[in-house]
């Protein structure tokens, strides 16, 4: 009798060992199942999909401290483009030149009333000019804030009989601001101040 008694403990111990380990394996199985799912729902919400020309590209999100620098230099070659890419065309120039303003302060503003002051804008209408703008580099000092940033650039000036081409170097600050749909980068110009802006060679057409 004494012997059937020690055999249901020896029993009985062994299904609280098989039970424990049964509920241990699958605790550690339900934290598994978690930590993964919670791994995959934060990559899923990294990944964005940007639709273009009717095609779903696949692409990451990450932290605007890391793009700082890209979107640094990209804010300021459209701000450039905007401003130096004209043609004669009074709705062009003026659509430009909104754009551009949108991206820097009131030091782009005073240069913009200049040049319309001395007719600048005028006589690329009525010498049927056009006006591109080719970036070579933008050097930035990020241990500055606002950021410092010296632009170099090619502009040309396109008339009927010659092509001008000119050496361009601009300086300013950019710091940030609130993006919105007409500064999508979410900084702001400031203090820009044209350094260089010489002829460089003209060639006949």
């Amino acid at each position: 009798m004494f012997q059937q008694l020690q055999n249901i403990d020896t029993a009985f111990k062994h299904i609280r060992l098989f039970t424990a380990g049964v509920i241990i394996l699958s605790l550690t199985l339900s934290g598994y199942v978690v930590y993964k799912s919670f791994g995959f729902i934060t990559a899923s919400q990294e990944r964005i999909y940007i639709l273009a020309n009717g095609k779903a590209l696949e692409a990451w999100s990450s932290e605007r401290k890391d793009n700082i620098p890209v979107e640094a230099r990209d804010h300021i070659k459209m701000f450039h483009h905007y401003f130096f890419t004209l043609d004669p065309d009074e709705k062009v120039i003026q659509t430009n030149l909104t754009k551009a303003l949108y991206l820097a302060d009131a030091s782009a503003k005073r240069q913009y009333d200049n040049l319309k002051e001395s007719r600048y804008f005028s006589n690329l209408i009525s010498g049927n000019i056009s006006q591109q703008i080719e970036g070579d580099s933008i050097q930035l000092d990020l241990n500055q804030h606002p950021i410092y940033f010296k632009y170099y650039g090619k502009q040309k000036l396109i008339r009927t009989s010659s092509i001008v081409t000119r050496q361009l170097i601009t300086e300013g600050f950019i710091r940030n601001v609130t993006r919105s749909d007409h500064n999508p980068h979410g900084f702001l110009i400031e203090r820009w101040n044209t350094l260089q802006n010489n002829d460089l060679k003209t060639e006949n057409r």
